[in-house]
């Protein structure tokens, strides 16, 4: 590895540690809380590293965590580990925030702020659950009631959403599901049949990583088909489909300077380089969006990342990670990135086999990459997401360093921004005829149907929502139909007895 003789070295970032944990207690009590997980990541990112880089943490971030709640998590990491950085901060929830604080990690150490920076998260939901279930009290921090809940994708959305059921993450995805797959020209069930052997490809990896929380792997039948086990949460995803937040895991990943590298002594062929990236996002309400086959701002950050590597397609990495908290995230992706159905998307194993710490998921992403590179991979691409296909964040890593400094200004949102077409105008009232948009049916624990939900288009192009009742039989069937998609289709709108708008196909 020679850095380009133009870049001081102690301006340019590599990463040298990585740690992640795997909380597996035998007895409730034992289980660790969020911060004794990260304390444990960061420890053993050290250890990984083979040199003593804590004491030194001059930037540290925090992935935000839903299983518990502190006062100040970054204040008291900050206590745990005895170190008073410049920069501590515990950020906004967001599935793609580990690679973008790994991203702004890098260009403090570029611009001089830093020697060494630390990038942390923890999730210990499922102690969380299981005692809160059992009864039994943790002898952990205690939850602080009276802290901030955190913003999340439901609290900017429209009442509206909101009263359907359709203003959480695994209710509006299917929304993009069944848009992308009705745009590329897919019938629901050729759209399914790509979904299972997406899937089954994720739970393969993950049945080789240690530190999946699910190690097997599972067959694409299985993965869509609707049973007892894999019951239907939201059409058409199963429950094997979805991310699986129930989990105790831990990741930690330490940068700094190629120099201060060199002087501590990590071997050459331990570090790894960031080559950059780029950010944009989507309106953070959905329904302000001009249409949902495909995302401007994952587009946006998925070429930029391309052509930061000189290439005009996916083929130049050769280790991927695709955010995968929904089928439609990595299908959208692989098509911008000009790859085939048979795309390796994960060097970790996926949000439903590997587990979902919630936002936390890219940050073992990043340490399994960084294995990855290690072993003899040359590029690496690194595809967070988070919100509802809302904040999206791409990032560059590979053994070998860049030939340029790492670009300050890494966002692309006026890229994202100039393909957006007219937004129609929401409204909640409606009558006549209505097309289907999109839709998407919520399932109880039992697979028995709930509702359904149709975003119409009005004969005057405006934007609606309306609900499908479960007593409605023949249309809930129309749109199941897995040979002849529903997008497109148009049918009656009327209103129910508490003013909200319904549709029956025609």
């Amino acid at each position: 590895m020679t850095a380009n003789a133009s870049l001081p070295e102690d301006r340019i970032p590599v990463i040298v540690g990585v740690g992640e944990i795997s909380d597996h207690p035998a007895d409730i009590t034992a289980g660790l809380e969020p911060i004794a997980l990260m304390v444990k990541a960061l420890q053993q990112a050290e250890r990984d590293s083979g040199v003593s880089l804590l004491r030194d943490i001059g930037s540290l971030d925090i992935v935000n965590f839903l299983s518990w709640r502190y006062h100040d998590p970054a204040a008291l990491m900050c206590e745990r580990l005895g170190i008073e950085p410049t920069h501590a901060a515990y950020g906004p929830v967001g599935g793609e925030s580990p690679i973008r604080y790994l991203h702004e990690a890098a260009k403090r150490i570029a611009r001089g702020e830093c020697s060494v920076a630390a990038i942390c998260g923890a999730e210990a939901q499922s102690t969380a659950t299981k005692a809160e279930r059992a009864g039994v009290e943790l002898p952990w921090t205690p939850f602080a009631h009276d802290a901030p809940v955190p913003l999340r994708g439901a609290s900017f959305q429209k009442p509206m959403a909101t009263m359907l059921g359709v203003a959480r993450p695994i209710t509006v995805y299917p929304i993009y599901e069944a848009a992308s797959a009705a745009h590329w020209e897919q019938t629901p069930r050729e759209a399914m049949l790509e979904s299972g052997e997406l899937w089954s490809r994720y739970s393969s990896v993950a049945a080789q990583n240690p530190h999946a929380w699910l190690k097997r792997h599972v067959s694409a039948a299985e993965i869509v088909t609707p049973t007892a086990d894999n019951r239907l949460i939201a059409w058409p995803y199963t429950k094997l489909m979805v991310a699986n937040p129930s989990v105790n895991q831990s990741a930690a990943i330490l940068l700094t300077s190629l120099a201060k590298a060199r002087a501590a002594g990590v071997p050459e062929d331990r570090m790894i380089h960031i080559w950059g990236g780029a950010s944009a996002e989507e309106p953070r309400d959905y329904l302000e969006r001009d249409q949902f086959y495909e995302s401007h701002a994952q587009n946006a950050v998925l070429k930029s990342a391309m052509t930061l590597v000189d290439a005009t397609d996916g083929k130049a990495f050769d280790a991927i990670e695709l955010y995968s908290c929904f089928p439609t995230v990595p299908k959208m992706a692989r098509r911008t990135l000009k790859l085939g159905p048979d795309v390796q998307p994960t060097v970790t194993g996926g949000l439903t086999f590997f587990g979902a710490p919630l936002n936390d998921y890219m940050a073992h992403a990043a340490c399994a990459m960084v294995r990855k590179l290690r072993a003899g991979a040359k590029l690496g691409l690194l595809y967070g997401q988070g919100g509802f296909v809302t904040k999206h964040h791409a990032l560059v890593l590979s053994p070998h360093a860049p030939r340029s400094a790492l670009a300050q200004d890494t966002s692309v949102q006026a890229e994202a921004d100039s393909h957006r077409r007219p937004v129609p105008p929401f409204v909640t009232d409606a009558t006549g005829n209505g097309t289907v948009e999109s839709f998407t049916i919520l399932y109880g624990r039992k697979g028995d149907v709930e509702h359904g939900v149709v975003m119409l288009r009005t004969a005057d192009n405006a934007r609606a929502l309306a609900r499908v009742p479960a007593s409605d039989g023949r249309t809930l069937a129309r749109l199941t139909d897995m040979d002849r998609t529903p997008v497109g289709t148009t049918g009656t709108i009327g209103k129910a007895h508490d003013g909200v708008l319904t549709w029956t196909a025609g």
